[in-house]
């Protein structure tokens, strides 16, 4: 299940979040952040985690994800991982194969998050550097994720995946993780389908046709059986 929410961002807020990340933005080895394993494949920077640009832009990040209806329909979000912001570029420029940590110390707030949703928020437009594609490893192969500034990307943190070289430029993002109110990625991918395709029923017949309503009736029957709040 790999979902596109487009324009979390607005430019405004693309500008104000680049602003923060300017050069005299507090960058530190990204490896601090990796598992053991992780280590030898990790080569980027991280916005250091206690500076002020981080708590600014985290509050920019989390305000943005709560107004926006596709990443809850898609996420059904418990808890998410405080925000973390990175840059490849120059020589600290890929992190290769790698799965992300099952369950991971978020410390704004200080809590344990399990990992069931891996998010990317792209914060530079693909004109602004080469390579820096985020690869995804799916059962029907491999797919290839770079989006405009502002749009993000929600995959299984199951997956295997990887950030291609970047070969000019700067690849700037946001990363966090998300635990869902429902842990299976088959039952989340089930809800929703069904809410999107409730959406497209909506448009045509109405919010009170027997059909939407019988069908919207058995979506939260779902979501009440499977999620843990």
């Amino acid at each position: 299940m790999c979902v596109h929410p487009k324009n979390i961002l607005t430019p405004e807020e693309v500008r104000s979040a680049r602003s923060l990340l300017g050069h005299d933005a507090p960058w530190v080895d990204g490896r601090t952040s990796a598992g053991d394993q992780a280590l030898a494949a990790k080569r980027n920077e991280q916005l250091a985690q206690d500076s002020t640009q981080a708590q600014q832009l985290r509050a920019l990040v989390l305000a943005a994800l709560h107004r926006d209806a596709l990443f809850f329909s898609a996420a059904l979000p418990h808890k998410i991982f405080n925000p973390l912001f990175n840059r490849y570029s120059g020589e600290s420029n890929f992190y290769g194969n790698h799965v992300d940590g099952a369950v991971l110390r978020s410390r704004h707030p200080d809590q344990w998050v399990r990992s069931d949703i891996s998010c990317t928020l792209f914060l530079a437009d693909p004109a602004d550097y080469d390579g820096g594609e985020l690869l995804i490893k799916e059962p029907q192969g491999e797919r290839a994720v770079k989006l405009p500034a502002g749009d993000m990307v929600l995959y299984p943190s199951s997956t295997v995946h990887q950030v291609a070289p970047v070969t000019r430029g700067a690849r700037i993002a946001s990363f966090f993780w998300v635990q869902s109110m429902v842990r299976s990625t088959e039952q989340r991918q089930l809800l929703f389908d069904m809410d999107m395709d409730l959406l497209r029923l909506r448009s045509t017949i109405g919010d009170h046709a027997d059909p939407v309503v019988g069908l919207t009736g058995t979506y939260h029957n779902l979501l009440r059986m499977w999620a843990d709040a």
